[in-house]
């Protein structure tokens, strides 16, 4: 499936006239190494990002690179390094690689009108193995309804797992996944659990989402 035809639920949903989201292309253009990575254990590691969106209501999203865009569910607690925490993750629309990068304020009157951070970003391994231990294709594994993986970012270490346990209809809608840390023996505790995201610093700027949200206010007026 191409770019383009992938990303179509994406731009149907915003104006690019009136918002800063990235329409999506650019980095494929451009030849960015962050755009070789595929989600398929070849080239370059995939991407991800963790994003906190201060829209109708505050929520983490949670993205993977998987080909040419980022895989994307709404956890409304967002991810935690307690294995413990069963996160409940939303899918939503595929998004283009270079939401990776995206911080600042979505314009009122637009689809998810309010500020971003990127909290955390970086790559990711694919883990994903049959019964028999062989290694499935992670947009494979996907489908099935099951993916493993090990962060490496700023923040977010160490291996998790996507189960969904609810089917969507025809179009997708009522579709649900856990998010869960993997208990390596390893956590800390200073570690444990979700940050206040009203408190939580950009892993780009260093800001917070009221700070991001004040200098785009000082940018317009």
């Amino acid at each position: 499936m191409g770019e383009s035809h992938a990303l179509r639920t994406y731009h149907g949903k915003r104006d690019f006239g009136r918002t800063g989201e990235p329409r999506g292309g650019d980095r494929e253009a451009s030849g960015d190494a962050k755009s070789r990575g595929d989600g398929k254990g070849g080239g370059q590691a995939p991407r991800f990002v963790v994003q906190i969106h201060d829209a109708s209501t505050m929520h983490f999203d949670f993205r993977l690179q998987v080909g040419d865009v980022l895989k994307s569910w709404s956890v409304p607690k967002g991810p935690s390094l307690d294995p413990g925490d069963k996160r409940l993750a939303v899918p939503t629309e595929d998004h283009p690689l270079e939401y990776e990068d995206f911080e600042g304020v979505i314009t009122e009157g637009q689809y998810g009108a309010g500020t971003v951070i990127v909290w955390d970003h970086g790559t990711y391994e694919p883990l994903s193995h049959d019964r028999h231990k062989r290694p499935v294709p992670f947009d494979r594994a996907l489908e099935d309804g099951h993916v493993t993986f090990r962060l490496d970012g700023d923040k977010l270490h160490g291996t998790f797992a996507l189960t969904r346990f609810r089917q969507g209809g025809a179009d997708g809608k009522g579709e649900s996944w856990l998010l869960v840390k993997k208990d390596e023996g390893r956590a800390r505790n200073g570690d444990r659990g979700t940050p206040d995201p009203r408190r939580a610093r950009s892993a780009l700027s260093g800001h917070t989402l009221h700070q991001v949200a004040a200098g785009a206010e000082r940018s317009t007026g």
